[in-house]
């Protein structure tokens, strides 16, 4: 077989192809022609001169760590305890450089307690402002005359000042001014100077003889006065004054008195003697100065059912707690307070009438001024029974609750700021 044939042969059986000439020496290791036959598929050698591919690394390449990852996340209780999974950065101190911002204010700027004048102020502006209102209408750019003195008694009634103290404003108005011009802030200090007049007897302290132990008040009213909220507030100035006191909660007709005056009696540290709802209150009363005798103390406050003047029923009972004081203290009670809403305006002077008559009222307090345009009704009240006048209030807080001072009240509801 010729060289020629050799490679052709060759070519087609194993797909080499010819070398040239001058490397046709190389080929001559290869297997010779007659074992050719006997082995139809030989193995070729070329993969010898050529390494295989990485092929057989494929299945086993770089080893994974996949093996070590399937094990479970290690939970925060692993880490010892000096790591910090989270690393504590200062994050609490972080707001310290914050404070100036939040800085206190400045003494002045701070919620400084209101003056009693200015809370008294406010607490009458309902009124003062109906009143004011009123005479700016009238004598703004208007001579005085018989017609705009019937005008400005009628502002004043409708105030509550009552008829009989109006006429006499009015008639302080006209006196040397007719056919003349007045200006409604030289009417107001007429109105001012009049309410004092009448007020002014009427200002007196609540004085506690402390030659009488204990000293009982006994606080009396309509429902809704606020004769409970009275009995805390005054607890707390008898408190701040020194006294001993205990408190009766007497008003056993309803559970929410008793109650709150036992949250009454938690804030000033003050004893409170109570019973069942429904309980005998004659008979609280009696337990009361009992036991404020075998203690010593200086004063027993007692709280009373609120009732309506009109029922003779409940004023009956009333008077029985009265009767029964005196068994115990011939001279008790030594003050009978009646606690007046001044909303109702001239009902009050109905109810002045009928518990001074059942239950021997000593002295008066005025409540809820500051929720009513007719304050003017305890200037008819001071003018129609001239009762003492103890306190005002003017708010919820314990010290809405002052002693009564004509000059103040006066010029506050004719509208003054000082």
């Amino acid at each position: 077989m010729s060289e020629e044939q050799k490679s052709t042969f060759m070519s087609r059986m194993f797909g080499v192809r010819p070398k040239p000439a001058d490397q046709q020496p190389e080929l001559q290791p290869e297997p010779s022609p007659s074992s050719l036959p006997e082995t139809p598929q030989p193995v070729p050698p070329q993969p010898e001169p050529t390494p295989p591919q990485p092929v057989p690394p494929a299945p086993v390449p770089a080893p994974t760590p996949s093996p070590v990852a399937p094990p479970s996340p290690p939970s925060p209780p692993e880490y010892p305890p000096s790591i910090d999974p989270q690393p504590t950065q200062p994050p609490l101190e972080a707001p310290v450089p914050a404070a100036p911002e939040i800085a206190p204010p400045s003494p002045p700027e701070m919620a400084e307690k209101k003056s009693w004048w200015r809370r008294l102020r406010e607490g009458l502006s309902r009124s003062s402002s109906s009143i004011a209102q009123g005479i700016s209408d009238i004598f703004t750019k208007r001579k005085l005359s018989v017609d705009t003195l019937e005008d400005l008694e009628d502002v004043l009634v409708r105030a509550d000042l009552g008829v009989t103290v109006a006429s006499r404003i009015a008639k302080t108005v006209g006196k040397g001014r007719y056919d003349k011009q007045i200006a409604p802030d030289e009417v107001r200090a007429i109105l001012a100077e009049e309410v004092e007049r009448v007020l002014d007897p009427v200002a007196l302290p609540l004085e506690i003889d402390e030659t009488k132990k204990p000293f009982v008040i006994l606080v009396v009213g309509v429902n809704g006065s606020g004769k409970t909220t009275t009995i805390g507030k005054l607890a707390k100035k008898f408190t701040d004054e020194g006294k001993t006191l205990l408190l009766a909660a007497g008003d056993t007709f309803r559970a929410a008195a008793i109650e709150q005056l036992k949250i009454w009696g938690a804030r000033n540290n003050t004893p409170v003697i109570a019973r069942e709802p429904g309980a005998d209150a004659a008979g609280l009363a009696f337990d009361a100065i009992k036991t404020a005798q075998e203690q010593n103390t200086d004063i027993v406050l007692m709280d009373t059912a609120g009732r309506l003047q009109n029922r003779t029923e409940l004023m009956a009972e009333l008077d029985k707690i009265v009767r029964v004081m005196a068994k115990v203290d011939p001279e008790a009670p030594h003050a009978v307070l009646l606690v007046l809403d001044a909303t109702v305006g001239q009902n009050a002077l109905n109810q002045v009438e009928i518990f001074g008559r059942t239950a021997g009222v000593t002295g008066l307090v005025m409540t809820k001024l500051d929720g009513t345009a007719r304050g003017g009704i305890l200037v008819a009240i001071a003018e129609k029974f001239s009762l003492p006048v103890h306190f005002i209030g003017v708010g919820e807080q314990a010290d809405d609750l002052e002693p009564f001072a004509a000059r103040d009240f006066a010029r506050a509801i004719a509208g003054f700021d000082e």
